[in-house]
């Protein structure tokens, strides 16, 4: 018994020695004979670790409650991508688990490289110059290029596109209640933003989405020549998943990129914790919300991190700091960068590409169905909406009882107060990763089929 246990055979002798005791069966000599294991455990024999966890998996697919029971066809900027084992060990580390706020680089240079590294890939996945060390949000790393807007205009007009997520739109009315912010909300036609219906003199920001939040891959070149013409910065809230085969915010002459890093290893865990994702041009560095770890050398010539171009002071200095954000997420951070390191450029890609096939397949499907109809007739990425004969929440929750989670109700993400669409309440918002096999796509056309008949 003593192998198993955290003492030497030196510090179990010294023990009995100190007690006056002569085995270790003496030490339990108080313990009543009628309560203690007179014969050994009768167990069943060993398992293999993969059949204790199949064993639980069906255990767990027995309980409906269980997200796991149900195949996952939602989205709307948390969605069900593969997290790699690699991911899931090397983000446990408890290096980065238990680590603080890296104050005092010379004890945390582990942690400021995984920053310096984990900025480095989403400059490369924005096609911008600058990342940030993450912020805590999409939505809240929005509101902050809000205001690096505002700082660099001097003004507070900001025209956003109603196709940014309507959650993010929320948070933006929320803030804008404090800081004074007009925010001028530009309709969808046909699931385009409809930038000629809105005057955009004296903006500070034009905020657009690609895709926007129905899904759809809208021209962008349209709200930069906006930006460009009212003297604004253009705020491109963009699928980080989509720059794996899609032009990114810097190619399409954004000043500002802010993203939802939930899709590189973060899971499905009941709205997070997830994490913000922020790059700008170089113009706007000294605004950079959060923090910013740089790459330097020490006293020794030996390359070395720390984090730079802001004070930590600056994160308590109220209303004349640049940003109040206290979190940068940073376990998020390392393990989205993990999984962007293992999956590189041709891993991302596949991602993109499996995810936009399968949604195109699922598409093509679900609209030969009577009574299912497109939304829009414009392209999209790998999320798409679809209006039903009957209402979504009931052909959602019908859909449920045949093992297939098949989107979310529009009308219940919007609060029924999306004014672009007709009749919300019968559109079906729909996703696709590369998670989701032919196989359970065809269930999914399956189930579609029998509920709205």
């Amino acid at each position: 018994m003593a192998d198993y246990l955290p003492h030497t055979s030196d510090e179990v002798d010294a023990m009995l020695s100190f007690l006056g005791l002569s085995s270790l069966e003496q030490l339990f000599d108080h313990i009543p004979a009628a309560v203690r294991l007179s014969q050994g455990l009768e167990l069943a024999p060993g398992m293999s670790e993969p059949d204790v966890a199949d064993y639980f998996n069906r255990l767990t697919r027995a309980n409906r409650a269980q997200a796991s029971a149900l195949t996952c066809f939602a989205g709307a900027g948390a969605y069900d991508h593969e997290v790699p084992a690699v991911v899931k060990m090397l983000g446990s580390r408890s290096e980065f688990v238990t680590a603080y706020t890296p104050y005092q680089p010379e004890v945390a240079q582990g942690v400021l490289q995984a920053i310096f590294e984990y900025q480095t890939l989403i400059s490369r996945l924005s096609g911008l110059p600058i990342a940030n060390a993450s912020l805590y949000d999409g939505a809240t790393a929005l509101v902050e290029a809000l205001n690096m807007a505002a700082g660099a205009t001097q003004r507070s007009k900001m025209v956003v596109s109603t196709g940014v997520h309507p959650h993010w739109r929320d948070v933006l009315r929320t803030f804008a209640a404090g800081t004074g912010y007009d925010i001028i909300e530009v309709p969808l036609r046909d699931g385009l933003t409809d930038w000629d219906s809105v005057d955009a003199t004296g903006a500070a920001a034009i905020v657009a989405s690609y895709p926007n939040y129905l899904g759809v891959l809208e021209d962008i070149g349209v709200a930069k020549r906006l930006s460009v013409a009212n003297d604004a910065l253009l705020v491109l809230g963009a699928d980080p998943i989509a720059a794996g085969v899609l032009k990114t915010a810097g190619q399409w002459g954004a000043d500002v990129f802010v993203g939802e890093g939930q899709p590189f290893g973060t899971p499905l865990a009941f709205g997070g914790p997830y994490l913000g994702l922020f790059a700008c041009s170089d113009e706007q560095v000294r605004r950079l919300p959060g923090r910013i770890v740089g790459e330097t050398v020490d006293s020794n010539d030996r390359r070395a991190f720390v984090t730079t171009l802001r004070a930590r002071e600056q994160d308590i200095r109220r209303e004349r700091a640049t940003s109040n954000v206290c979190t940068n997420q940073t376990l998020m951070a390392v393990t989205a960068a993990i999984q962007l390191g293992w999956l590189g450029t041709q891993g991302l890609r596949e991602v993109a590409t499996r995810s936009a096939q399968g949604a195109h397949y699922l598409f093509e499907h679900a609209c030969q169905i009577e009574g299912v109809t497109p939304v829009s007739s414009q392209p999209f990425f790998r999320e798409f909406a679809l209006r039903v004969p009957h209402r979504a929440g009931e052909v959602l929750r019908a859909m449920c009882e045949d093992g297939v989670l098949g989107g979310l109700s529009v009308a219940e993400l919007t609060n029924g107060s999306d004014g672009s669409l007709e009749d919300p309440s019968h559109v079906v918002l729909v996703a696709v990763t590369e998670r989701r096999t032919r196989e359970q796509i065809d269930h999914y056309v399956d189930v579609l089929r029998k509920v709205v008949r």
